[in-house]
């Protein structure tokens, strides 16, 4: 059967997918043919309106029929429907089905990994790319540290044998994000989502790479940054996604590394911000393991459908440092820089460069499956999002012992 749309955005009136509808208007070209979808009819009519998409489809994600309607009208769907374990989950069921492409913005690991079990060889036998986590959490981390990769080895012929990477972010919170957060936390989960190796693939998981590759959550000074380093709150998210590509690339017979590292930190200039920042935010993760808290921070927390204003997400910003350590020894150091709210501008950024990526580009690395950002999209993703918003500085910081004179 044809398909008459090249995309549906999925969850498009809730708070991100009405800013998604927008980026998809202004930058999908004219010829663009997509459509949105979600539960509430009146909604998806009076968008169709504003941003102009071709179709609107009510399809709730508990009326498994109107899913699979929906998805056999498309070569691709993009979701920002979450909980996406609660929401998305038939989207990507019905995908798989019915040979569909499928995106979208979630950091719920746990689940990830269960589409992992039940879809990616499916994906595999059909051709199919199925890339959740292309938002925030976890382009910047996954295409960073492959272009890291790619610049140690362009420059000294050399593995890697591990980078860190730190963040400065400002932005808002979004209640969809919130409400992401509590399920995870209500999933019973919790032993997954500290599996710091929860999303490889069967053969690089065991018990050895796990103590490994243990997360780092002290609190310590950087020589090399000259920056306090502290917990990130979205590390457990993306090094998960990073190791998942050194995997993926490891089976394809091109590895990052023979002993590949990577840690995730959140930064602060001085000693006692770094302690405050990551008390804060012990806090927090604490307050969404205990029913009290998880009570507290629905009452305190934005509601989902709502989140920061026009403003407060065009002031915000991400920045985020790496450094990256050859195996030969040489060290460089790179700055990525987007401008915009991390949760907000810069997913949806994300989000929709990714699907445009896909559909626009005839140099996609040939693969399938349950995808990263790094793996599935590769280098072209990466050149559209620096015309898009990206900027990136590398700065050689050593060259390897061998080479001093």
């Amino acid at each position: 059967m044809t398909k008459r749309l090249d995309l549906i955005l999925y969850g498009a009136t809730g708070f991100t997918g009405r800013q998604a509808a927008a980026y998809f208007a202004k930058h999908g070209g004219s010829g663009l043919r997509w459509g949105i979808a979600g539960r509430r009819e009146d909604a998806l009519k009076g968008l169709a309106a504003e941003c102009g998409a071709t179709e609107w489809i009510v399809a709730d994600a508990h009326d498994n029929e109107a899913i699979r309607a929906m998805v056999a009208r498309t070569q691709m769907v993009v979701s920002t429907a979450g909980p996406f374990s609660q929401y998305s989950d038939p989207v990507v069921a019905a995908c798989v089905e019915h040979g569909a492409h499928y995106l979208d913005i979630t950091g719920e690991t746990p689940w990830v990994r269960s589409l992992i079990d039940r879809f990616h060889e499916a994906a595999v036998s059909k051709g199919l790319r199925i890339l959740p986590l292309c938002g925030f959490d976890s382009v910047p981390s996954d295409l960073g540290v492959w272009n890291c990769v790619g610049e140690i080895r362009r420059r000294y012929g050399s593995g890697t044998a591990g980078v860190t990477s730190s963040f400065r972010v400002k932005g808002g919170l979004n209640g969809g994000t919130v409400a992401s957060a509590l399920a995870m936390a209500e999933s019973g989960q919790g032993r997954a989502l500290r599996d710091p190796i929860l999303l490889n693939p069967p053969e690089a998981r065991n018990d050895a790479l796990r103590r490994q590759c243990r997360d780092d959550l002290s609190v310590h000074f950087d020589p090399t940054r000259q920056r306090w380093l502290l917990p990130f709150i979205m590390a457990a998210i993306n090094t998960r996604v990073v190791r998942r590509s050194a995997a993926l690339f490891a089976q394809a017979g091109n590895p990052y590394g023979e002993t590949f590292q990577y840690q995730e930190y959140g930064e602060s200039q001085g000693r006692l911000g770094a302690y405050l920042q990551g008390s804060a935010m012990m806090m927090f993760d604490r307050a969404l393991g205990k029913k009290w808290g998880r009570s507290m921070i629905r009452r305190l927390a934005p509601k989902p459908g709502t989140g920061p204003s026009l403003a407060t997400r065009e002031a915000g910003f991400v920045r985020q440092h790496f450094i990256a350590e050859a195996e030969t020894g040489e060290v460089l150091s790179m700055r990525l820089k987007c401008s915009g709210d991390p949760g907000n501008r810069v997913t949806v950024l994300c989000l929709c460069e990714a699907a445009l990526t896909m559909l626009t580009c005839d140099q996609l690395p040939a693969v399938a499956g349950l995808l990263t950002p790094a793996t599935g999209l590769g280098e072209a993703y990466f050149k559209r999002l620096q015309q898009a918003g990206f900027s990136t500085e590398i700065t050689p910081l050593s060259e390897s012992k061998e080479m001093t004179p």
